[in-house]
């Protein structure tokens, strides 16, 4: 199943796919696109920024374009919806689902949600809402397809909700969060501290702490460093730059303290690691 609306380049493109075909198009699309991926049948293995994700039958990941996917022909089990910032910019329509910086991250560890039974039928029925709307093709039909894919994101950002450490967590308190996120993404390259953000968002670093410990396992200085690793293993797999040339693009002032932090926190050399993965992509 390779389901695609492209009416128009103006009105982008939307994708719902089995992945179950051999060409790289089909699977993945040309360009830079959000994907939300759901394991549907079967347990599913994809690589992602250089290492592999293993889904578990019914786990759902959201995947940004930053994130490097590598998926293999003819997978099985799997179901699909690939859009692009022409069809449905999540940081434009942030008031309408509140997804950007939350669902979505610019991180190498993207969003990965669980689905009971009863939350298994409801994307059941939102994936059979799409198949039915791609029948349909009139001059309304993008307007209902984005419809449905807003509705399948805030019933994701449920579900996420529910999965926070502390449930009881006010929104208020989420925003601060998905701020911090947000602010990651777009200066990652100049500010390496938990203190340079929290004064961005007029907060003490331990404020910013004391949030992420009530809402995950991650400290904000991982989630600084996730960002960076991520740029950082693009770059190295993508361009034709060194490590000398990565090391400055992010920030460092030393080629050295780089490849110091890309080990320590890879658990591999800049090099190695590029040598070890070009493989598989």
């Amino acid at each position: 199943m390779n389901l695609r609306y492209a009416k128009h380049p103006e009105q982008g493109n939307l994708v719902l796919t089995d992945f179950n075909c051999a060409s790289f198009e089909k699977r993945l699309g040309v360009g830079d696109y959000y994907k939300v991926i759901w394991a549907k049948e079967n347990p599913i293995t994809i690589g992602i920024d250089g290492y592999l994700v293993n889904l578990e039958k019914d786990q759902v990941l959201f995947c940004t374009p930053f994130n490097m996917i590598q998926i293999e022909p003819f997978l099985k089990g799997a179901s699909s919806i690939i859009f692009d910032r022409e069809f449905y910019c999540i940081r434009d329509h942030d008031h309408e689902v509140s997804c950007n910086g939350f669902l979505f991250l610019g991180s190498s560890a993207p969003t990965i949600v669980d689905l009971t039974k009863k939350e298994r039928k409801s994307f059941e029925l939102h994936f059979m809402f799409f198949e039915e709307e791609f029948e349909t093709q009139d001059h309304i039909q993008g307007e209902m397809l984005r419809v449905l894919l807003k509705r399948l994101l805030i019933k994701s950002v449920r579900l996420l909700k529910k999965t926070i450490i502390d449930p009881t967590m006010e929104q208020s308190k989420i925003d601060i969060i998905r701020q911090f996120n947000l602010l990651v993404e777009a200066n990652f390259r100049e500010k390496h501290k938990v203190s340079d953000y929290a004064e961005l968002l007029n907060k003490s670093p331990k404020t910013i702490s004391n949030l992420f410990t009530k809402y995950n396992n991650k400290t904000p200085l991982q989630v600084i460093n996730d960002r960076i690793i991520l740029e950082a293993k693009k770059l190295l797999l993508l361009s034709e730059k060194s490590s000398k040339e990565i090391a400055f693009d992010l920030g460092f002032n030393e080629a050295s303290h780089f490849s110091k932090f890309f080990k320590n926190y890879a658990d591999i050399s800049p090099i190695h690691f590029k040598k070890n993965t070009l493989n598989i992509y």
